[in-house]
C-alpha cells in the first residue's frame, strides 16, 4: 500500500497523512482496530439485547456488509488484506478479526440449535466460517462496484446460504 493511495482514499494530501501518521504502518494498524470495532464489537453490542436467534442472525449478517462502494472502513480493510501477505502484523490482526467474527456467529448458531429454532446442516463452526467468508467476499464485490451486488443483494445472498445451513426461513 502506498502513501499516495491512502491519502487519495482519505481525501487528504500525503503531507496531511504523514502529519498524523509518520509511519504508514501505524495508520494501517489503527484502521485494523477500527475494523475490529465496527465488524465485531459494534455487532456484539447491537445484538446483545436480542433474544431471538433468528433476529440475531439476520441483524449480524446485515451489519457485516459495507454500506456501499465508498464505505471507507471496508475499503481500508480490503487494502490491509492485500498487504497482509507482506506484513505479519496485518495478517495477525485480520486473522484475529476473522476468528472473533466466527465465534460471534457460532454462538448465535449454537443458541439457535439448542433452542430448536435452527436445524443445522453442518457443524456450527463450519457454518460460521462460511458466513464470515461470504461477508468478506460480497463486501469486496460491493466496494469493487460489481453492478449486480449492492448491500441489499449481498445480504440476501448470504441469508440464502444461512437459510439452507440453519433450516430456518430467517424472516425479520
Amino acid at each position: 500500500m502506498q502513501l499516495a493511495h491512502v491519502a487519495e482514499e482519505a481525501g487528504l494530501t500525503s503531507g496531511a497523512v504523514l502529519y498524523h501518521y509518520p509511519e504508514l504502518s501505524e495508520l494501517l494498524i489503527d484502521a485494523q482496530q477500527a475494523g475490529l470495532e465496527r465488524f465485531y464489537e459494534q455487532r456484539v453490542k447491537r445484538i446483545a439485547d436480542l433474544t431471538d436467534p433468528v433476529e440475531k442472525l439476520v441483524t449480524t449478517i446485515r451489519a457485516g456488509l459495507p454500506t456501499g462502494p465508498e464505505d471507507p472502513d471496508v475499503r481500508l480493510l480490503n487494502e490491509c488484506g492485500g498487504a497482509a501477505g507482506r506484513n505479519r502484523m496485518y495478517g495477525l490482526m485480520l486473522t484475529a478479526l476473522y476468528d472473533r467474527q466466527v465465534a460471534m456467529y457460532q454462538a448465535i448458531l449454537d443458541t439457535g440449535a439448542a433452542l430448536g429454532v435452527f436445524t443445522l446442516t453442518a457443524e456450527p463452526i463450519t457454518i460460521a466460517r462460511n458466513l464470515v467468508a461470504l461477508e468478506d467476499a460480497y463486501g469486496y464485490r460491493i466496494t469493487a462496484r460489481h453492478p449486480a451486488i449492492g448491500p441489499a443483494e449481498a445480504a440476501e445472498l448470504i441469508m440464502s446460504y444461512a437459510r439452507t445451513a440453519t433450516g430456518c426461513e430467517l424472516i425479520h
